[in-house]
């Protein structure tokens, strides 16, 4: 396969958004099909989206019609890239896999579903292998943005670790462009976002354990969660403290975050990161607005005191953890042969 057509799903969305662009001039990924609510359907891109992210509309999308998510509207593409919202994505969704259409969805619905992979490129590729024994159509999920984030400093260290603490300040743009009111966050904390707790314990149990065809052996290791929304924009951060399970220094943890690489950046994947995590030594760091990059994770304040790890990670929800991992996700399939 040269080049491989999507359609994407929730297009005029801030996910949908960044997909558009990050697909603009790719070397081998087409975009044909961009499909939005029923109200936008038979409008042009371009004169139908409500363009929220830096730059403007990428010129290919501009004069792209917007269809509906029938599946027929989308028997043109290889795969189908979900950016559908959490409450209507699953029904549409099953609906393409019935019709023969192969998914990779940035919705929660299945992700926690045995058979089916929940991939973070660099930290579980080989997760993708369970599909080598899927006959016909597919669907991958990517993970909560936070546990995408969270999970790429876990991987490297994730033998020494025999528990986990961990509380995050995640952004206003995680709730979606209209899933958050100003006048809720404006100088405000709230320290209590619905489901994240679960998800994010329960995807990282996954990603970091086993895969097989019909069953995943969990990582196994105690999370506890505490998720706060702080008035940021972009950018979701961490604060990780690791019970570790042997006496290491600072610059062996170091060493291991700042050397990791995995098979996006061995194979140069395009959307890939050099560097998948940036360890800054800056004693202020990581901050979103200095240090938020858009496919690597920022990593500061390290320290161990009594065996207990404290790092403090950053991401950017809305393309490490949603557009550019689905993105990711597919240029990893097509290195694995797996397309």
């Amino acid at each position: 396969m040269d080049r491989i057509r999507v359609s994407i799903l929730g297009a005029t969305g801030l996910v949908g958004q960044w997909m558009v662009k990050l697909l603009a001039n790719h070397p081998f990924i087409e975009v044909v099909g961009l499909s939005a609510s029923p109200g936008k359907v038979g409008r042009k891109y371009g004169e139908a989206v409500h363009w929220f992210i830096p730059g403007d509309v990428p010129e290919y999308a501009r004069d792209i019609t917007l269809v509906s998510t029938e599946p027929s509207d989308h028997k043109s593409a290889d795969v189908v890239l979900s950016a559908l919202p959490n409450d209507i994505a699953w029904p549409v969704e099953s609906k393409l896999l019935s019709a023969g259409l192969s998914v990779i969805s940035n919705a929660s619905p299945e992700r926690m579903n045995p058979r089916i992979p929940l991939i973070n490129p660099e930290v579980n590729w080989e997760h993708l292998g369970i599909l080598r024994e899927v006959k016909g159509n597919w669907i991958v999920k990517n993970p909560n943005c936070t546990a995408a984030i969270i999970s790429m400093p876990l991987k490297p260290i994730q033998d020494l670790i025999d528990s986990l603490h961990i509380v995050t300040l995640q952004s206003v743009s995680g709730a979606g462009y209209l899933g958050l009111s100003y006048l809720a966050i404006d100088g405000n904390v709230i320290p209590f976002i619905k489901g994240e707790e679960e998800k994010i314990d329960a995807e990282l149990n996954k990603m970091l354990g086993r895969q097989y065809p019909d069953k995943f052996d969990p990582w196994g290791k105690p999370i506890y969660v505490t998720t706060t929304r702080v008035p940021v924009k972009y950018g979701h951060m961490a604060v990780i403290h690791a019970v570790l399970t042997k006496d290491v220094d600072t610059e062996y943890i170091i060493n291991r975050l700042s050397r990791f690489r995995s098979l996006p950046q061995e194979r140069e994947l395009p959307t890939a990161p050099r560097e998948p995590i940036r360890v800054i030594n800056r004693v202020d760091a990581p901050q979103p607005a200095r240090d938020l990059d858009p496919m690597a994770v920022s990593v500061g304040r390290v320290s161990i005191k009594n065996r207990v790890l404290r790092l403090v990670a950053l991401g950017d929800n809305l393309v490490r953890g949603a557009a550019g991992i689905t993105i990711l996700t597919l240029e990893t399939m097509k290195a694995l042969n797996i397309l």
